[in-house]
């Protein structure tokens, strides 16, 4: 079972991980209103459970409420690969410095799961395996006692991180595995972790795949 943005999202922000106080509208109005409390620019994104959307004109960027109700306007109703867009979510603009690809799948012929850091975030992470396999740096995750700091400090390194990001990097990174952990997630992903301008490190995107074998355990996922 697939999670949209916004409800992965929510999972990430209860383990600590920092992600856009956004607002989901179901409407142009909503999203006028959405933008007006939010203040500033504001980003418009279609909420499906596929990718390309931004390809596929389900992101706008937008200056002010009015641009926003516009732009919810010509994302609400459209259909992107087969799915119709019923909601949108509208987050602060962001001033991205760097963009880093941040994942944790399971690993069944392992039977662990293993946490995937990339430099080459905000792109497609099946391209980047395909093109550039050395772009992708792993580490995989004993299930007795989950990720440990030096594993993600070491992914913080592999990937070429800044070492003043490498504290708040390895927070985020046991706090996603230990996100899909709890959740039994077979996938849980940020792309992208942004490098923002203020220094911080925020989860702009994110995805979550639960295990629908291990649903009878979550009624709040299922639901």
């Amino acid at each position: 079972m697939n999670l949209h943005e916004y409800q992965s999202k929510r999972v990430f922000a209860q383990y600590g991980i920092a992600v856009p106080k956004g607002e989901v509208a179901h409407s142009p109005e909503e999203a006028y209103q959405a933008a007006q409390n939010i203040g500033g620019r504001v980003v418009v994104k279609a909420q499906v459970l596929v990718g390309g959307r931004g390809k596929a004109g389900g992101v706008k960027l937008a200056q002010t409420p009015a641009d926003a109700e516009a732009a919810a306007e010509q994302i609400l109703g459209m259909t992107i690969k087969g799915l119709k867009v019923k909601q949108v979510l509208v987050d602060p603009a962001a001033d991205i410095k760097q963009e880093i690809y941040l994942g944790v799948v399971l690993d069944r012929a392992a039977q662990c799961l293993t946490v995937m850091a990339s430099a080459a975030g905000g792109m497609d992470i099946e391209e980047v395996a395909w093109v550039s396999p050395e772009k992708i740096a792993r580490e995989k995750v004993d299930p007795s006692i989950g990720l440990r700091d030096y594993q993600a400090r070491r992914l913080a390194f592999d990937i070429g991180l800044d070492k003043g990001f490498v504290r708040d990097f390895a927070a985020i990174t046991k706090g996603l595995g230990a996100a899909a952990a709890a959740s039994d997630a077979t996938l849980a992903e940020i792309n992208p972790l942004a490098v923002l301008g203020d220094g911080r490190l925020m989860a702009l995107d994110g995805k979550i795949v639960l295990d629908d074998n291990a649903l009878f355990r979550h009624a709040d996922l299922a639901a």
